[in-house]
């Protein structure tokens, strides 16, 4: 009936695995649970444990793939036609975390989504970045995420038969980052449906401001390369709407310069102990503008 697929790198998963196959005991449903770790070198032996438990499977890349590609061997692994992906820094917010996805599930066809949590005030300077982020931009109610859905397509918690995955991943063995931004416009331009409930997951895992920082320019680098010249794209990314918009009033070359003149002092106003999100927007911008 479901298969639950994680992907992980350097992170002990088991607790994780073990809630899972708890919930989904208590259902008594067709299940299995594989974890397919990306050539880590820590955490090994924790996630060997896997192995031990019924219904649940460990296995790791001879290279490090990426995370993309991670959920591709997921998939094709699987058994099931209902995938539920998740990250493995995170944790269910409740004890009926199956159960809500499984009765929804009898009654929709759609791709589910249920959105990101992230524990209060749990976080250090070192991380405040990825924090701050989370909370204002991922943290959103489902009535929110409904206005716009594909704009928020979040892949570390999603619920999405095996057909349609296939049809929308992004299937190139690269090392990519921000390739939901990739995942969500492919839903919406080969017009899948989906839906966004009120099912969250606790992020846990939050990463320190100048590897966040460097992420998300990496993200720009991808979406530039794979998504900026595709029709609707405006209608389902924020950042490329307003850079096309820029393209459109041959002002490119003007923000590219702006952006090499004020880019350093931009980056001190974004990577310190009190990070302001808007200046990681117009940096974006600038970014987005700047590289070829």
């Amino acid at each position: 009936m479901l298969s639950i697929l994680i992907p992980t790198y350097n992170y002990n998963v088991y607790p994780l695995v073990l809630e899972l196959k708890n919930q989904a005991e208590r259902l008594a449903i067709s299940y299995e649970i594989i974890v397919q770790d990306d050539n880590s070198t820590t955490f090994l032996e924790e996630n060997t444990l896997i192995n031990t438990l019924g219904n649940c499977l460990f296995e790791v890349n001879k290279k490090n793939l990426g995370r993309t590609f991670n959920r591709n061997i997921l998939a094709k692994k699987s058994k099931n036609e209902l995938l539920l992906f998740l990250d493995a820094d995170v944790f269910p917010s409740n004890a009926t975390f199956l159960e809500t996805y499984i009765n929804l599930s009898a009654t929709h066809n759609e791709t589910i989504f249920g959105g990101y949590e992230y524990v209060k005030n749990k976080y250090d300077v070192s991380t405040v970045l990825r924090y701050k982020y989370g909370i204002e931009r991922e943290e959103k109610a489902a009535s929110i995420r409904n206005k716009n859905p594909y704009s928020y397509v979040f892949s570390g918690n999603m619920l999405i038969h095996k057909s349609v995955f296939f049809e929308c991943n992004f299937n190139l063995e690269e090392n990519l980052y921000g390739m939901d931004n990739y995942f969500g416009y492919q839903l919406f331009s080969q017009k899948k449906p989906i839906i966004h409930i009120d099912n969250t997951i606790i992020h846990k895992g939050l990463e320190t401001n100048a590897i966040f920082f460097e992420k998300c320019l990496n993200s720009i680098q991808n979406r530039k390369k794979h998504l900026a010249n595709k029709e609707g794209i405006d209608k389902v990314n924020s950042l490329l709407k307003y850079y096309i918009l820029i393209k459109k009033l041959k002002l490119t070359s003007i923000v590219s310069f702006l952006f090499k003149v004020f880019n350093k002092n931009l980056k001190k106003k974004i990577v310190n102990d009190n990070p302001n999100l808007f200046y990681l927007d117009i940096y974006r911008l600038g970014y987005i503008c700047f590289i070829k």
